[in-house]
């Protein structure tokens, strides 16, 4: 890869780490004053109005939405709302970088799943990284010590439900559009975090908390968008090890705003979770490329 192609990687993904940090400082801030569900219905409300004036522009997105596979939109925007309610709560309980750190057991959590439900085989790097990533989430919350963190299985909770979610979202992409996934995501879960939310929260409010308003519903656009457009500008080889930059961005974020340790134990730990990722990702990249054929 040349230098040109470089920078915009490079760009997007540093898009991508800002937002993530961003989202996670918003919603500890707005969680001062807000609970989880009405901090949540923000960001559904922020992106479904976003979603619905874009679709209202380009007509053509809307016409790509249809009803073919709402069960299983249903199911994977459920799992995903309650993953998303667990990780929020994790932000506010769990010094930052522990949390990041966790979440990044996600593609451990993917490759189980792929296997039972879209049988896909489970290859030697992909069980290394199961293993190594079981490893490390013990160095991280360190069981039986006086240091352990309960509130840790939240987070490991909410990446085996985003696993669960984007397995879903894997099967959908076969019949339906980016766009329709997101709307249908937003368009879902406003109800669910409406249905735990004071219906008059708005006025919890203040001229204060609009900073980390605009930043749940930013962020919570932003992030997802400069991700899939960094993976669209590079191989994925490059945008992985990149991503797992939020370690010690949010690390040094936490322990400025928040003074919060910088953890020996968190950085070790995410370096087993990263290894076998990392390692998982090269022998898959490694593969001949298969020829698929269009069916006619």
């Amino acid at each position: 890869m040349t230098p040109a192609q470089l920078v915009p990687v490079v760009l997007w993904m540093t898009g991508a780490l800002l937002s993530f940090s961003a989202m996670a400082v918003s919603i500890r801030e707005l969680a001062r004053v807000l609970g989880i569900f009405e901090i949540l219905t923000l960001r559904s409300a922020f992106g479904a109005v976003v979603l619905l004036a874009i679709g209202l522009v380009h007509r053509e997105l809307l016409r790509t939405i249809s009803l073919r596979s709402i069960w299983l939109h249903l199911m994977r925007n459920s799992v995903h709302f309650a993953a998303q309610v667990a990780w929020a709560t994790s932000i506010t309980l769990l010094p930052l970088a522990t949390v990041f750190a966790l979440e990044f057991t996600m593609p451990a959590w993917t490759a189980m799943l792929a296997s039972l439900f879209l049988h896909e085989r489970m290859t030697p790097s992909r069980i290394g990284a199961v293993v190594l990533g079981f490893i490390g989430v013990l160095v991280i919350i360190r069981p039986g010590l006086e240091s352990f963190w309960p509130a840790a299985f939240l987070v490991l909770a909410a990446a085996f439900g985003y696993a669960i979610s984007l397995t879903a979202t894997k099967r959908l992409t076969a019949t339906e559009t980016t766009f329709g996934i997101v709307f249908w995501m937003n368009l879902m879960q406003l109800p669910m975090n409406l249905a735990g939310s004071d219906p008059l929260f708005v006025l919890k409010l203040g001229t204060d908390n609009i900073l980390p308003m605009i930043g749940i519903g930013v962020a919570g656009l932003a992030s997802h968008y400069c991700l899939s457009n960094a993976f669209r500008a590079g191989e994925a080889t490059l945008v992985v090890p990149l991503d797992f930059l939020r370690i010690p961005l949010i690390a040094l974020v936490g322990w400025w705003l928040y003074g919060e340790a910088l953890d020996l134990f968190v950085f070790a730990g995410a370096g087993l979770i990263i290894s076998g990722v990392l390692w998982n990702l090269r022998a898959e990249t490694a593969k001949p490329a298969k020829v698929h054929r269009d069916a006619a």
